[in-house]
């Protein structure tokens, strides 16, 4: 058992320490720039002729377009973070999600400011009024992730110092972010690879965005519900407060929503985001009031 703890503290220290999160942040940034200025120099190969273009990709159409390639491997190190906050506060990985999926719809509005048809019908042009819907939904977004964090800090505020039962609950949410970081990894090469190779053995084939946008991270999200069931299920075995049982029953929720936005598009999916992180905020809100009305008790669950 003490062999089992060593490996599994070592294997957290290589994959999820700080010294590895400033490397993986450095790592990520150098990458975002170069995939910029590479994305660019593509672009103006295809409109010089210098290269054939592969079909009618929208990422490929305006230099607009190139700031779309950074904001993904920004997304990426979003993802490496959602990880690396696992163990240390819930409410905090939730909060991650929120940040990723508003991400996902700015990466999106960044391509879109290429297409955009500034005529008088503006609101009759489908593209134009998703992009009204898209900007309005970032904004409002914002604001509620900026909500959510200020309940998440009063909520850590609330809690005493970590007793000897919740360190074992600390200690399963590192053991499951340590395979959740190799399965994050292995999910994205194989998505990068399959769709590579349908590009590749297909010159006619229409890079279509929609597909583009919702790549890795459908089944990323797909992974988070298991996760999220994975830990309301272990929470059990460490408190029976109810407040504590919904908040973690809101957060799957929440995440299945979120997960649910990729199956739609339009102002569907746009709703659905915005439900699922005012729904986080509503549970969260709603825990804390019962933490302040709970007389104090000597273990938590972060």
């Amino acid at each position: 058992m003490a062999k089992i703890k060593d490996l599994q503290s070592k294997s957290f220290d290589y994959l999820l320490s700080e010294e590895t999160r400033k490397k993986t942040e450095n790592v990520i940034l150098k990458l975002a720039l170069f995939s910029f200025l590479l994305h660019i120099a593509t672009i103006y190969f295809f409109k010089l002729g210098l290269v054939a273009t592969p079909g009618n990709s929208d990422l490929l159409n305006h230099p607009i377009s190139a700031i779309y390639t950074p904001f993904s491997f920004i997304l990426i190190y979003e993802v490496y973070l959602l990880i690396y906050y696992l163990p240390k506060s819930f409410t905090t990985y939730i909060n991650k999600q929120y940040e990723i999926i508003t991400l996902i719809i700015i990466r999106k509005l960044l391509n879109d400011l290429s297409a955009i048809e500034l005529t008088s019908n503006w609101f009759e042009v489908k593209d134009d009024l998703q992009f009204t819907y898209d900007i309005l939904a970032s904004l409002v977004l914002f604001f509620l992730i900026y909500l959510f964090q200020r309940q998440g800090k009063r909520n850590l505020e609330l809690q005493d110092k970590m007793g000897p039962v919740i360190q074992k609950y600390v200690y399963t949410k590192k053991l499951i972010a340590i395979i959740l970081v190799p399965l994050f990894i292995i999910m994205a090469v194989v998505t990068m690879v399959n769709w590579s190779a349908g590009i590749a053995l297909s010159s006619n084939q229409v890079l279509s965005f929609e597909t583009i946008n919702n790549l890795f991270f459908d089944h990323f999200f797909t992974v988070l519900i298991l996760v999220d069931v994975v830990l309301l299920l272990i929470s059990f075995f460490y408190t029976d407060q109810f407040h504590k049982i919904i908040r973690n029953s809101g957060f799957v929720i929440s995440t299945i929503l979120l997960r649910m936005s990729f199956g739609v598009s339009g102002l569907i999916s746009t709703i659905l985001i915005i439900v699922a992180v005012l729904f986080g905020l509503l549970i969260i809100t709603i825990h804390n009031q019962y933490e302040k009305n709970t007389l104090p008790e000597n273990e938590y669950i972060k």
